[in-house]
């Protein structure tokens, strides 16, 4: 989906030779894994971070088109609304001074991006959802304006017969709305994290993504608002599972439908059998890269989702891209959310009893959508048998595997203490992630929302992380 496309409509001969070339493309891709060393490519690491960009107001600003020219950075690309942009950054090998290195990107790309923002009276923030954001604001006319996302619009739309998207969220309060086009995905903004892993171990790794989930989504929960209600914690979720409504049984923005069983090969025969093309375009890389294939994949949003892609010397690797957590909210917490994850995964993988075989995915799955709505005071079903709260989870049991798994990693032991016992563990003691925050802020002050994400950027851009910040 990062690739703009250069048509500006399909026809149905673009369809059908589109999805021939997928299905060679997933036979090939058949083959690679069958062919290919189980041990080659050494572990990297990486993410994605979505922003907002807000006016003097607080209100969204649709000016992204003017940041990115001013910028004129690779690593910051737009995304679907002209009020979001994204930052990328690049993979760092999984080695001592990583978190340093994934740290350093963020706040040296960031900066820029401040300074341009600055310079006409915009900031960004790092948050799951705006509580400023105006359901009217998500038009068309603030779409960004790539081909790909209003071909992508008009294909949900067709799959649809023409019905509006129906939102329909049940949290604290509950949110209904009819929506005409796909333009309610724009109001959810993620980080999201990228593990290139050996093939050998990739299912391993997949299934370990999964089991991680509920407690990845509650720790980093930073979404209670939206359109004026206050929802689930990370309200992203149903938000966006809900925003691109098509494609049933699983939906195209899924937990998916079981733990992978021999090998994540599986999943690219299921895009191909279940999930009818998008974006049909004609592509002109070579078919050993798979563009077909990727392309029809960045169009299935998994939560966890696999991803086979070229790297810089041009081999083909294979990574899992874990998008659960929201974005923010700030860079110490976005770090050490990081990497809470890459500690607590690795754990999981290492385990001499897979985890999978110790929850069921019925529970897992289970476990993911209570902590989207609870938090980190959602219960949970843990490996061990036990239902508890989360936050009681992760002091108890998780904090600790998130630990071992970064010594074991060969992290350094300074930025590992930093980021797991001056950053997680009094935010963990103190029940506090960027929705707790959220909501004790409007608890104090009442629902002023600009109040709200005035305060909420001047937490961010003091550099503290969240459980540091007054309300």
């Amino acid at each position: 989906m990062g690739e703009e496309v250069r048509q500006e409509r399909f026809g149905e001969a673009d369809f059908a030779r589109f999805a021939a070339r997928l299905g060679e493309e997933t036979e090939a891709l058949g083959r690679w894994f069958d062919a290919s060393d189980p041990e080659e490519g050494g572990e990297c690491a990486g993410f994605e971070l979505e922003l907002c960009l807000v006016d003097g107001r607080q209100r969204p600003a649709p000016e992204n088109q003017e940041i990115l020219a001013a910028v004129a950075d690779p690593h910051l690309v737009p995304e679907l609304s002209r009020f979001n942009l994204e930052l990328n950054s690049d993979p760092h090998p999984v080695e001592p001074g990583l978190l340093s290195a994934l740290r350093a990107e963020l706040e040296a790309l960031g900066a820029r991006v401040d300074r341009e923002a600055e310079g006409r009276g915009l900031h960004f923030l790092m948050i799951g959802t705006l509580p400023t954001l105006p359901e009217a604001a998500l038009t068309l006319e603030n779409m960004s304006p790539l081909h790909r996302y209003h071909l992508l619009n008009d294909e949900v739309l067709r799959q649809r017969r023409g019905r509006p998207l129906h939102l329909d969220i049940r949290g604290r309060e509950r949110l209904v709305t009819d929506h005409a086009d796909v333009m309610l995905e724009a109001a959810a903004t993620s980080l999201q994290v990228h593990l290139q892993v050996p093939l050998a171990r990739s299912r391993r790794f997949y299934n370990a993504a999964l089991v991680a989930s509920a407690p990845m989504v509650g720790l980093a929960a930073n979404s209670p608002y939206l359109f004026g209600k206050d929802l689930w914690a990370e309200t992203r979720i149903p938000l966006f599972e809900q925003a691109v409504g098509c494609n049933p049984p699983l939906g195209r923005v899924t937990f998916g439908g079981g733990y992978a069983r021999d090998s994540l090969y599986e999943l690219f025969l299921e895009n191909l059998r279940e999930y009818p093309v998008m974006l049909p375009a004609r592509l002109e890389d070579p078919a050993g890269t798979f563009p077909h294939l990727r392309l029809h994949n960045g169009t299935i949003w998994r939560w966890n989702r696999p991803i086979v892609a070229p790297d810089a010397s041009g081999a083909i690797r294979l990574r899992i891209e874990h998008r659960v957590m929201a974005a923010g909210p700030s860079v110490p917490d976005v770090v050490a959310n990081i990497a809470a994850y890459l500690g607590l995964v690795h754990v999981l993988v290492e385990a001499e009893e897979t985890p999978e075989s110790r929850l069921s995915f019925e529970a897992a799955r289970a476990n993911f959508y209570a902590a989207a709505e609870g938090g980190l005071d959602a219960e949970v079903l843990w490996l061990d048998g036990r239902r508890g709260p989360l936050r009681e989870l992760w002091l108890r049991e998780l904090l600790p595997l998130a630990r071992q798994g970064l010594r074991g990693l060969g992290l350094n032991p300074e930025d590992t203490a930093f980021y797991l016992e001056e950053v997680l563990f009094p935010r963990l003691r103190d029940g506090q992630n960027g929705a707790a925050w959220q909501r004790a802020f409007v608890a104090r002050h009442g629902a002023d929302f600009p109040q709200l994400v005035g305060a909420y950027g001047q937490g961010q851009r003091s550099g503290r992380p969240v459980h540091e910040w007054e309300l």
